[in-house]
């Protein structure tokens, strides 16, 4: 099961997308400095494939992109979120702490976030960060990743 404890439209978390974001809660990682260490904890309410489709439906003529911000600790029912997601022709994004993802979520991605915070090196924002975010292309050999880590430069420098 995959908990939520909020969501917001934002131009901010996928670049050239307008996405309905949503905070995934009990995030394993536990980074210092974390800006969310709410979503640390076992909080919140269940995201279920109902709910997630009515919040879709709500915002479908406003957003181009769902992002998780997180992945939680149910990998399956992350899948299976992605690709109900998927299924509404929407482009998919998932902020994920680690260095490496799950390679069964790839195919569901559009977008994916690698790494854990580490203060010294700054956020995605900064050219030193560590953090590393990719357009997932899907080609015939498979989902290939592009590091457009930039694009986030260009928005605060």
């Amino acid at each position: 099961m995959i908990k939520y404890t909020e969501y917001a439209l934002t131009f901010a978390e996928t670049p050239d997308e307008a996405a309905l974001v949503i905070n995934i809660s009990n995030c394993p990682h536990r980074c210092p400095g974390c800006h969310s260490p709410y979503l640390q904890e076992d909080t919140g309410n269940e995201l279920s494939v109902p709910l997630l489709l009515d919040l879709i439906g709500q915002h479908r003529d406003e957003i181009t992109c769902v992002c998780f911000m997180g992945e939680g600790q149910d990998v399956n029912a992350l899948r299976m979120l992605l690709e109900w997601t998927r299924s509404t022709e929407l482009k998919t994004a998932l902020y994920s702490g680690s260095d490496s993802v799950d390679m069964f979520l790839l195919p569901y991605l559009d977008y994916l976030k690698l790494g854990p915070y580490k203060a010294e090196f700054g956020g995605l924002d900064k050219k030193t960060t560590n953090q590393r975010y990719y357009k997932v292309n899907h080609t015939g050999d498979g989902p290939v990743l592009e590091d457009i880590t930039y694009k986030f430069w260009r928005h605060y420098e």
